[in-house]
Parts: C-alpha cells; sequence; structure tokens
C-alpha cells in the first residue's frame, strides 16, 4: 500500500507541455502519386512547422513512468524505515488493524512431514512439487531433511521478528504439540503466540476440525481437536495453517469462539488465522512452485517472486 503511494506521488508530479498538430491530416491529404521520400520529408516538415508553433499550444499534464522501484533483497530494511511507522486511521485496513502494537513473544512451528510417506488421501501429480523452505527433502537422509527444514522455516520467521523465541517440533504426538503450546503461552504470557502447522505429511484436516500429527513410533496418525489447541495456546493467538482443505480449521474455530462467546471474555477475540486455501480446496502440486508456497509467500515474498 505504501509503495503504491509513493508510485502515485510520483506519477501526479509529473508533466510536461502536450503539443498538438495537424500533420496526419496533411499527410493524409497529400498526392497520392507522390514518392515514398516526399511523403516522408512532407511529414517531416509537417512535425517542424507544429513545433515550430509550440508556443501558442495548451500546456496540459502529462503522465510519464516513474522511475522503477525493484525490491531483490529478502526484506529492505531501508525502504521500511522511510514509510509511516503509526497504524492506519482510515481505510480498509485500519478496520481490522488494532490501534495499538502488540509483540508477538514466541512462535511455535509445528512440521508434520513424515518425510517418504505420502499421507493416504493424497493422489500427487509427476513430477509433483517438492521444496519445504527451499530445501528439496530428497536430497538427504529424512532426519537430516526435517531437521533443516525446521531450521530454515525458524529463519525465515527471524527475518520479520528477530526477537521471538522459536520452538521447533518436527512430526510431533499430540503430547508433544500439548506440552510446546503450554510453554509457548506460559514464557509469553500477555503477548502473542505464532503457531505454525505444516501438515503436509498427514491426512488433510476433518469436517470436525482436526488437524492430525502422529504416534510414537508413527505408525497412526492422531487427530488433534482444534478446540484442544485454541485451549492450550489461549489469546493473543496467531495461526498459520499450510495444509489442505486449511478452510476446516477456520470453520472450527469460527464456530468454537462463537459457540463460547457469551461465557469467555473479549480477549478470545483476538485470534487471528492464516490459512493456505479454502474448505474444498487442496494445496498447489505443480513442481514449478515449491510445497509449502503458502508459508514461502507469507515469510519469503520477495524471494518468491524472484524465483517465479
Amino acid at each position: 500500500m505504501a509503495l503504491g503511494d509513493l508510485m502515485a506521488s510520483r506519477f501526479s508530479q509529473s508533466s510536461a507541455a502536450v503539443v498538438s498538430s495537424n500533420h496526419l491530416e496533411e499527410c493524409s491529404s497529400s498526392n497520392e502519386d507522390g514518392d515514398l521520400s516526399s511523403q516522408r520529408r512532407g511529414d517531416s516538415d509537417a512535425a517542424s512547422s507544429s513545433y515550430g508553433n509550440a508556443t501558442s499550444s495548451t500546456t496540459t499534464s502529462m503522465a510519464y513512468l516513474p522511475q522503477t522501484v525493484v525490491l531483490c533483497e529478502f526484506r529492505h530494511e531501508a525502504f521500511e524505515a522511510s514509510l509511516p511507522a503509526g497504524p492506519s486511521d482510515s481505510g480498509l485496513v485500519s478496520k481490522w488493524r488494532p490501534k495499538e502494537r502488540m509483540k508477538t513473544g514466541y512462535v511455535a512451528l509445528v512440521l508434520c512431514l513424515n518425510i517418504s510417506v505420502d499421507p493416504p488421501d493424497v493422489i500427487k501429480i509427476s513430477p509433483c512439487a517438492r521444496m519445504e523452505c527451499w530445501t528439496d527433502p530428497f536430497s538427504m537422509a529424512p532426519p537430516k531433511a526435517l531437521e533443516t527444514i525446521g531450521k530454515n522455516l525458524s529463519a525465515q520467521y527471524e527475518r520479520w521478528q528477530p526477537r521471538a523465541r522459536y520452538k521447533v517440533q518436527p512430526d510431533p504426538t499430540v503430547e508433544e504439540v500439548k506440552k510446546l503450546c503450554n510453554t509457548c503461552r506460559r514464557n509469553a504470557k500477555s503477548e502473542r503466540v505464532l503457531f505454525h502447522y505444516n501438515g503436509h505429511g498427514v491426512p488433510k484436516p476433518t469436517a470436525n476440525g482436526e488437524i492430525w500429527v502422529f504416534n510414537k513410533s508413527y505408525t497412526q496418525y492422531i487427530p488433534l481437536p482444534v478446540s484442544e489447541l485454541d485451549s492450550w495456546l489461549k489469546t493473543p493467538s496467531i495461526y498459520v495453517f499450510d495444509c489442505s482443505a486449511a478452510g476446516m480449521i477456520v470453520n472450527a474455530f469460527i464456530e468454537l469462539h462463537e459457540w463460547g462467546a457469551s461465557s469467555t471474555s473479549g480477549s478470545t477475540r483476538d485470534c487471528i488465522l492464516l490459512a493456505a486455501c479454502e474448505a474444498h480446496e487442496i494445496l498447489p502440486q505443480s513442481a514449478e512452485f515449491p510445497a509449502d508456497v503458502f508459508t514461502s509467500c507469507l515469510t519469503t515474498p520477495i524471494k518468491m517472486a524472484l524465483r517465479w
């Protein structure tokens, strides 16, 4: 939005004198039997005559294309420093942006990838998208790939919030997710907690609002109701659901909060949900894009734009 305002201001400040000319009419009335060279000389004379009378022409605004601004770094702090620091007081953004800034103190990164094992409800195309956090999980051993992807995801978020505490939980069980959420909320206190869920290695969320994790031996998918997740993380919180049918989770959260609105405080409304797709959709599988295209657009938008 700020970049658009900057470009618009440059656009509106540009002006030039517009010179009217009737040399096209003169050309059209020229002798049809004349050769090409004479027609060109006529055009040149008409143009010269028009420019010679430029002082009698009307001066009007004429827009020139502004200097192109190219953003090629992962984050442009110098550009951000030139923008207004306060929240917008008007427009669509002001309707949902909080008036007071809230710090995101803890970030929980839950990766359910189960590398080399496809979930039973997913039929993949060939070739299929494979990149996770700009890493090919099949380029190394699965344990090493899972560790690398977790580190990369943490680094991607750290560019935006370097002061937060990051906890990565790869292929977790229900108990491990519960412990992670309780720890983040206890340490964050009244600050915001961000919960990122990558569900590329598990089935799609259920209609009842359940996401999937694993048992200890990785032989079964275990459902985790979002009501449990909400009770552990509480608010203020922000959720990022990068999985197919992510809209199912959003619908479940809406029903959960509407059902409990009469018996809970207004603070439960301070919950932001970011979903990769709607309830009836699956994630893009084209090999031209990374498998976590939604996460890439959120955390590394400039790299995503430059690559594709």
